[in-house]
């Protein structure tokens, strides 16, 4: 089973980019779908954008959409770039893989760690 690494996280001030990686212990299945989360302390893990590994299809939450991009590098690598950041873009990323299209953390099977993200106004 794959096991998944986040990176790339920091502080930054709002208005800034920033790009996540999350790398896969091996290769990543042509048919998992691969998801990125966010989760706020006491709150829950919100969906923000998937991709389908075997057509490259993505799919966005309207919160992120046309801020952030997903996409995916090779056999194992999977990226968020994220473009003007705002303060609620703060919170705990993961990724994530699962065995079939879907927008919540249920859905998924295989999750990375975490990386931190804060946004300063």
């Amino acid at each position: 089973q794959v096991q998944l690494v986040e990176s790339g996280g920091g502080l930054v001030q709002a208005g800034d980019s920033l790009r996540l990686a999350c790398t896969a212990s091996g290769r990543i299945y042509s048919s998992y779908v691969m998801g990125w989360f966010r989760q706020a302390p006491g709150k829950e893990r919100l969906f923000l954008s998937n991709i389908r590994w075997n057509t490259g299809r993505t799919y966005y939450t309207d919160s992120v959409k046309g801020r952030f991009t997903i996409s995916k590098d090779g056999p194992s690598t999977v990226y968020l770039q994220m473009n003007g950041l705002k303060s609620e873009d703060t919170g705990v990323y993961y990724c994530a893989a699962a065995f079939e299209f879907g927008t919540t953390a249920e859905v998924y099977k295989i999750w990375g760690q975490g990386t931190q993200v804060t946004v300063s106004s």
